[in-house]
């Protein structure tokens, strides 16, 4: 299987329009990070998006693909789902509703934010989702298994998701115990990491993902979720102990 990085800036990515820090000028790609959001290949083809936030269309052409089987949805923030009424091409391809996997009350919060979509008497060209409630291990395609994790974001419980011996992770801020030894000593561990210091109070910084990459122990580390106060991309990969790296937009893992 592989993991695509379509997206691995914070919420308002980067460059932040109109500023003028060191980062966001940087003329390294390596630097411009659209939000976060994530392509996985199946072993049988299937195309799998997590999150599908605002750079959704730019993410898609950019890494010139044409195809989702299913969206696993972690939470409602607008920089994960906003881009959902960009789906609507590749549903009409697929003559089919896009499935959607989230929890319930992400569920209620994409019927709000796109009503058109769930009209007892559509217009013409509206985009029709699937929306299934998670509520513990599921399947996609027969023979791929999702186990979603329960992650702290603030004050609110959103989705992490967890196939085979890689677990995905966004704007967390808290794992509780239980939680964790569903993360131990993976062969890749993607986690957020929105700075190097300043506590946040909805996203970990980094001293908070090594403390945590040393009590989970995987073999491989990519951090996601960036801003630009955590630094330009080559420098703080030389600042990272040797199994952390930081994920990249278009970056490839095979797991």
């Amino acid at each position: 299987m592989l993991l695509k990085f379509l997206g691995t800036g914070t919420s308002q990515g980067i460059p932040v329009i109109g500023s003028h820090h060191p980062v966001c000028l940087s003329k390294d790609q390596k630097d411009k990070r659209l939000r976060t959001s994530a392509l996985i290949t199946s072993d049988k083809g299937k195309k799998i998006l997590i999150d599908c936030g605002p750079d959704f269309r730019q993410q898609m052409l950019n890494n010139h693909e044409e195809q989702i089987d299913a969206v696993l949805i972690t939470h409602e923030h607008n920089d994960h789902i906003i881009g959902m009424d960009d789906l609507r091409p590749l549903i009409f391809k697929n003559n089919a509703s896009m499935p959607v996997y989230c929890n319930a009350r992400v569920a209620k919060e994409v019927r709000n934010r796109f009503p058109y979509a769930f009209a007892e008497h559509k217009y013409p060209g509206a985009p029709s989702f699937d929306l299934v409630e998670v509520n513990g291990r599921f399947t996609l395609f027969d023979d791929l298994e999702i186990q979603p994790i329960d992650i702290i974001h603030s004050e609110i419980h959103i989705l992490g998701f967890k196939m085979k011996n890689l677990a995905y992770i966004t704007d967390a801020s808290h794992i509780d115990d239980t939680e964790k030894q569903k993360l131990k000593n993976l062969d890749f561990f993607i986690i957020n990491c929105l700075r190097k210091t300043e506590p946040h109070h909805s996203h970990f910084i980094l001293p908070q993902v090594l403390e945590l990459v040393k009590e989970l122990k995987p073999k491989k580390t990519f951090l996601i979720h960036i801003s630009h106060h955590l630094g330009f991309h080559n420098e703080v990969e030389q600042e990272l102990p040797e199994n952390v790296h930081l994920a990249y937009d278009g970056l490839e893992i095979e797991f």
